[in-house]
């Protein structure tokens, strides 16, 4: 990893191998915050963009475990909103949650930088007309997910940060994952940088400011963490639902998560993927991936954030840099960091 930051591939990364009870390797190389020359820390905080989207999967599938919500149902039967959706055509469209779930809903989206909750961003989608019928084909939409985080909030009868926090992070130690980082934690966040020929360059969040508190908390993409937070969240999936003793899902749920759901749909960015239920799942490893075994499962974020869980290899996989531009699924920075995964003893 230190080779790739010399090459200024990235400005720095925070690399976790780990097995279902424990870390393997935690290390840190190159800088956080370049200008400043501060080093890039085991505990440098990230947004971790679209690696919330499995955890948004598991708060729904812990309602469902519980018999609050089914994911075959209708999307209207929990926000009425939504029951009236119609294709571009006019036609009348059922959509329902395991839809949602796998990128296969059609719904269409829209802006909503304005929104402060995820009430008032529900009648947005509600105009949208879906791009094509449910369940005819795999579109990523952030739409769904952000969707799914106001059902949370509906069945809990709570906020969706309240949901995540009392039932997942706070449980699982994961004191530094959240949607609004305090002072002391923006303190720690790696600057983000863009690769712009060949040389990196700071930029912003966009409508993810770690400091604006007022901004809706997006279950699509809305997360901060660590790489040793993130690491507990799989340690559990890859545990079957349990983690130190405490259960959190079925092990028929977490299967439902982690198995294929997409039939032969092309999915991801990369060859060889299918996808669960908020996550992606591999089916044929290649190139990038080639290290890794068939129904390995994880997601990738905006920032070049990875999480992956092996459940052949029993092994955890999470890398955290905050870099755009060159491509952020099949990265310099992933390649070097599975090669050197695979090639360790033991591992």
């Amino acid at each position: 990893m230190q080779e790739v930051v010399n090459r200024q591939e990235v400005a720095g990364a925070v690399t976790l191998v780990a097995t279902p009870d424990k870390i393997l390797h935690l290390s840190a190389v190159g800088f956080a915050d370049i200008a400043a020359k501060r080093p890039m820390q085991t505990d440098t905080i990230g947004w971790i963009a679209s690696m919330t989207k499995p955890i948004t999967a598991a708060a729904i599938l812990m309602l469902q475990d519980e018999g609050k919500l089914s994911i075959d149902a209708p999307v209207g039967k929990y926000l009425p909103e939504l029951a009236g959706l119609k294709t571009a055509d006019g036609k009348p469209a059922v959509v329902t949650l395991r839809q949602m779930l796998t990128h296969t809903s059609g719904m269409g989206e829209a802006g909503g930088n304005s929104v402060r909750t995820l009430a008032e961003l529900i009648p947005l989608y509600a105009r949208q007309p879906l791009n094509f019928t449910p369940g005819s084909e795999w579109r990523y939409c952030q739409s769904a997910i952000n969707a799914l985080g106001r059902i949370v909030e509906v069945v809990s009868g709570g906020s969706y940060p309240d949901f995540l926090q009392k039932r997942l992070f706070d449980p699982l130690g994961m004191k530094d994952t959240t949607f609004y980082p305090t002072h002391a934690q923006v303190a720690r966040l790696a600057k983000p940088y863009q690769l712009v020929n060949g040389k990196l360059e700071e930029q912003g969040y966009g409508a993810y400011n770690p400091s604006d508190h007022q901004r809706y908390p997006a279950p699509n993409g809305g997360l901060f963490s660590t790489a040793a937070d993130y690491a507990r969240f799989l340690q559990l999936l890859l545990n079957k639902g349990t983690l130190d003793g405490r259960r959190y899902l079925k092990p028929e749920t977490v299967e439902l998560m982690t198995t294929i759901h997409t039939g032969d749909y092309r999915t991801g960015w990369v060859p060889g993927h299918g996808w669960g239920l908020g996550a992606a799942v591999l089916r044929e490893p290649q190139g990038v991936t080639a290290t890794l075994s068939p129904d390995t499962f994880g997601h990738v974020g905006a920032y070049g954030t990875h999480g992956w869980a092996d459940p052949t290899k029993r092994l955890i996989q999470v890398m955290l840099i905050q870099r755009t531009g060159g491509g952020f699924d099949d990265s310099e920075a992933r390649r070097a960091f599975h090669a050197a995964t695979a090639a360790a003893p033991g591992m």
